[in-house]
């Protein structure tokens, strides 16, 4: 009987790794596509689907609110759907942000329902919408039985001090308890500036250190790029990082100045992770 009991726990604790080995890891991709509305071209639109469309979700900064930015999420997620209709992707654009009128913008989240189901409502964050100029976007996912939420956010730039508004970010996980925040999207401020260090306290932990991310306008001594602006915060407790990293999409171009016309100034930034 004890030799047999060993087997029964050898064989439990085999599969129950094996399990966890091959249970599903979700990607996340953000990325600030300057002024993405009407100008995109098509050509521009598919190369765009081209660089995303390997990951789980995908969070739009900067769509633009009265000029085509609706119709330009719609015409892109028309591209991934006839590349890949198993995938059955879907999309939520944002109210535009009520903040200034010349700075307020759209969010989106283009995901693949096939892989993970959006749960809950999908908002903009009115709590502190006359300190925040482009209030953040909510949408919590579920993958598999396990479920997160992210915050699509985009600062104001930095002559205007997003500081003043990351620092609410730090009463978020208390006023949303039930939900596991990932904060993801354009600081406009680098992850090691201390108005982050109340998010770290509480775990939450930037998926790139020291990785610029936004494009020159020309390289200067093979540095193409300038500023360590776009990053994801996720909850180290909570969930495993499996890897991060950027995607230098501008090198697909002949130089910075046309891909920075064409695509974008920033360059998109990617979490993939597991649940503990």
């Amino acid at each position: 009987m004890h030799r047999n009991a060993q087997v029964l726990f050898f064989l439990i604790a085999f599969f129950l790794s094996s399990f966890s080995a091959f249970a599903k890891n979700v990607t996340v991709l953000s990325w600030n596509i300057q002024h993405f509305g009407r100008t995109k071209s098509l050509e521009t639109l598919e190369f765009i689907a081209k660089t995303v469309q390997d990951y789980d979700i995908i969070a739009i900064q900067e769509v633009v609110g009265k000029t085509g930015g609706v119709e330009a999420v719609q015409k892109l997620v028309g591209i991934l759907k006839t590349w890949d209709s198993e995938a059955n992707w879907s999309y939520a654009i944002s109210p535009i942000t009520s903040g200034n009128p010349h700075e307020s913008e759209r969010y989106a989240y283009i995901w693949k329902a096939a892989e993970l189901q959006r749960v809950g409502e999908v908002f903009l964050y009115q709590k502190r919408a006359n300190e925040i100029v482009r209030e953040p976007y909510f949408a919590s996912f579920v993958s598999e039985k396990d479920t997160f939420t992210l915050v699509n956010f985009h600062a104001v730039p930095k002559f205007k001090n997003p500081e003043s508004e990351i620092k609410y970010f730090k009463f978020m996980p208390d006023e949303f308890p039930n939900m596991n925040l990932i904060f993801l999207g354009d600081f406009n401020t680098p992850q090691s500036n201390n108005v982050f260090n109340p998010l770290k306290k509480m775990g939450y932990l930037p998926a790139l250190i020291n990785q610029k991310t936004t494009v020159r306008m020309q390289c200067k001594n093979g540095d193409c790029l300038a500023s360590e602006y776009d990053n994801i915060f996720y909850p180290s407790k909570k969930i495993k990082k499996i890897r991060s990293g950027v995607i230098h999409y501008y090198k697909e171009y002949p130089d910075e100045k046309t891909a920075r016309s064409k695509v974008s100034d920033h360059i998109p930034v990617y979490l993939e992770f597991s649940f503990k």
